[in-house]
């Protein structure tokens, strides 16, 4: 379904047309200097070159450490309670792995990003989807998921602010969840990965920062968003010792860690890198009012999100039949606008869309006047 799209956005693009893509979730802007040029600096030192540590060097977890209790005052054990990982899906991924298998049942919500339920696939085990849409609650939904289920289900894998969705929560909501875990001997996942990508005054809370939380779950956070460094491949996951541990013995198997220079690198982004990840949240809430105040202006209703670097966008009334791959298919044909469908994320994600704010000011209003062309 999406490599179609994908296939019809690169054979547009061969023909030479202009596509303004808000398609895949990939940052645009440059990683920051500071941090590019502490890994030129770490790559020209020969002993970095060599076999680095599977779990992350020593000052790296150290630094996840100092950033989780200046963040959120959590304090996290760098020895015994992070783990460094190739970016957060190969966390997540190898987690999984880690932990479930055949005959393991895990609640997943949907639609949601991808590797959140084919994590849960790879490693053998079974995802019992829970819807998250406007309609339910969450929590109340995942209750009667696990209660209908047998065998109960292993562990509850969230996401919030919650990608394609854009859903936010407060600290109140990881109470009720640490509470139905321990009540129900349930594992908890939760992905940060757009902790500081949050407007209008919201602040992302973190799931560790719940009393108890540490008993039943671990959060899995990435760099790639806070500090454009998609490519560079660096994520943790902190939390529960023996989640965290059965990871680390998994990855002392599979790999020896990422470059060196680039852990190197990553502790100066988390040392150093508050104000650049509040720019980068500025950028993105700049790029999300021109977005959704410009569709509104052309008669698609939408609301801002809260947080995250993306827009979910209910397919406007008189284009829903289609549903959202036809819809993304037009889009494109006519709008010369690429967007994600909703059901590539879920099959409750049919009626929707997402955007990507991944494209500048200027590039955003041409797509406007696109798909003012094809919807009014």
């Amino acid at each position: 379904m999406l490599a179609e799209i994908t296939r019809l956005k690169t054979e547009a693009r061969q023909r030479g047309e202009d596509i303004i893509d808000f398609g895949m979730g990939n940052p645009d802007q440059p990683t920051p200097d500071f941090i590019v040029k502490k890994m030129i600096e770490a790559t020209q030192k020969g002993q970095n070159h060599r076999y680095s540590a599977s779990k992350g060097i020593k000052k790296l977890r150290y630094a996840i450490s100092d950033w989780y209790k200046r963040r959120y005052d959590v304090t996290i054990d760098p020895d015994q309670e992070a783990v460094v990982t190739i970016g957060s899906k190969e966390g997540i991924s190898h987690l999984a792995l880690a932990i479930f298998g055949l005959g393991d049942n895990v609640l997943v919500p949907t639609p949601t990003y991808s590797i959140h339920t084919y994590a849960v696939v790879i490693a053998n085990a079974d995802v019992i989807s829970v819807p998250l849409t406007s309609e339910q609650d969450f929590l109340e939904a995942a209750k009667e998921a696990y209660n209908r289920t047998w065998p109960r289900p292993k562990a509850l894998l969230i996401n919030f602010p919650h990608n394609p969705t854009t859903a936010c929560v407060d600290q109140g909501f990881f109470e009720k969840v640490v509470k139905f875990a321990k009540e129900n001997e349930v594992m908890v996942i939760h992905d940060l990965a757009y902790a500081d990508i949050a407007f209008d005054g919201y602040k992302a809370p973190s799931f560790l920062a719940t009393p108890g939380a540490k008993d039943v779950g671990v959060e899995v956070f990435t760099l790639s968003k806070s500090y454009n460094m998609p490519g560079w491949r660096v994520g943790f996951v902190c939390g529960n010792r023996q989640m965290v541990q059965a990871l680390t013995h998994l990855k002392g198997y599979l790999d020896y860690g990422m470059f060196q220079p680039i852990q190197i690198a990553s502790i100066i982004a988390l040392n150093q890198g508050d104000d650049v990840a509040k720019e980068i949240s500025e950028l993105y809430r700049v790029r999300r009012d021109v977005l959704v105040e410009g569709l509104n202006r052309i008669g698609w209703h939408v609301e801002k999100p809260k947080a995250t670097m993306f827009l979910w966008a209910q397919i406007p009334e008189k284009f829903r039949a289609m549903g959202s791959i036809e819809f993304s298919k037009l889009m494109l044909k006519e709008a010369k606008v690429a967007i994600t469908p909703g059901i590539g994320f879920g099959m409750e994600g049919n009626g929707h869309v997402r955007f990507a704010l991944v494209e500048n000011e200027h590039r955003t209003r041409q797509a406007i006047r696109g798909i003012k062309g094809v919807i009014s």
